[in-house]
Formats: structure tokens, sequence, C-alpha cells
């Protein structure tokens, strides 16, 4: 199981699109996303992640650099796992509760809570509303299209997300979690995980296969 060890910064009053910069001048290294765990789909995308906590939620920034993108999903809680797509599963209790929160490139997000891959729960309006996101990309919807160059995004994800819980700070938690790059509605259909998933087909709901983030 990967452990990953995060940092507690105090992010300044910037931009969105200042945040890569910022993350550099802090020295917080990208994680790669770069597990192909079913054979069957073997394209690996370059993808990687970074996230810190802050006092009010955390700083996630992806990078990807793949053949092709697209940000089709009409709205937040769409199908963007169709598109380019970006994902963060995590548990912050052992209660049996996960939430998935899903990225395309254009910004669009999804966000839901469970126990399992069914029967979930999509957060309230006002919880994706709370979610700051910047797109290289921009945020206008897009076909397929040929990738030209590295995309990145980022999001300000504050702790509210995880909204059928009452989590003020992570400070001091350990969290089973898992990060994703997939593209299912793809040329290339493609998917990858930070920690390896030991099943037999696809599927990112698995939390028995998370890895950990210590806060």
């Amino acid at each position: 199981m990967k452990v990953l060890k995060i940092n507690h910064l105090n992010l300044p009053a910037i931009a969105l699109e200042d945040i890569p910069a910022w993350l550099d001048e802090q020295g917080v290294a990208f994680n790669a996303i770069d597990t192909v765990n079913w054979q069957e789909y073997p394209y690996r995308p370059e993808a990687a992640f970074r996230i810190v906590a802050t006092d009010k939620g955390f700083v996630s920034n992806y990078r990807v650099d793949e053949e092709s993108v697209a940000a089709v999903a009409d709205g937040d809680c769409g199908h963007v796992w169709e598109d380019s797509c970006v994902e963060f599963f995590s548990s912050p209790t052992d209660d049996g509760t996960y939430y998935n929160v899903e990225c395309n490139c254009a910004g669009t997000v999804l966000v839901a809570a469970g126990k399992d891959r069914n029967a979930r729960t999509f957060a309230p309006a006002e919880v994706l509303q709370s979610i700051q996101r910047w797109s290289s990309l921009g945020r206008e919807n897009f076909s397929e299209r040929p990738c030209e160059g590295p995309w990145q995004v980022v999001l300000l994800v504050p702790y509210s997300v995880y909204f059928q819980h009452d989590i003020k700070s992570v400070e001091g938690m350990t969290i089973r979690a898992n990060f994703y790059k997939c593209g299912d509605n793809l040329k290339t259909p493609h998917f990858l995980s930070w920690n390896p998933i030991a099943v037999a087909n696809p599927d990112f709901h698995r939390p028995e296969h998370f890895g950990a983030i210590e806060c």
C-alpha cells in the first residue's frame, strides 16, 4: 500500500491559475498516476497529482499529457469519467463511507458518497459550488480533439466535501485514498491508478485497494 505524507500550508490570496507556480515554489512534488491494472487497457498517458492541506480544505493540482482530450459532460455530476478525467477517492473515517471527487479537463466535477459503487448519494449543490476550479484548457465543453501538450487542473476542495461527516480539519488524520486518471469514452480508453487495484475488471470503487495520505 502506498503512503503519501502531505504538507499543511497557508494558501495566499492568489488566482487559481497561479497555484501551480506557488506549489513549485513550496517544493511540492508531483506523484505519478501510472499503474496499469488491466492489461486489456495498456495505454498509459503521463498523469500526476500533488495535494496539500490548508486550514479550509485540500488544494490539488493534476498534470496530464495524453493523445487526445475531451470535455463533453454537461454540468456537475454528469458523466465526467467518460471525458479526460482525474479523480480523488477517499475515506476520511473507518465507517466504510468513501467519497469520489472526479473532475474532467474543463473543471466539471462529480462528487458523491456511499459505501460501495451502488446507491451513491450526490453532493448537495452548495458543496459542488464551493469547489473552486481552474483548467489550463478553459471551462467550456468541447468534443474529443488531439492533445497539444500537457494540461492542468487546480481544485480547491473544502472539507465540507465530506458532506456525510463533520470534518473541520484533517490535521493529524490518516485518510485512505486513491487517485485515478481515466477516459472511458475516449478514442483510447484507459484506467490508471496511483495505488494498484487487484481486481479482474476496471473498477475504481474499491476502497479495499486505497492507499493512504497522512495529513
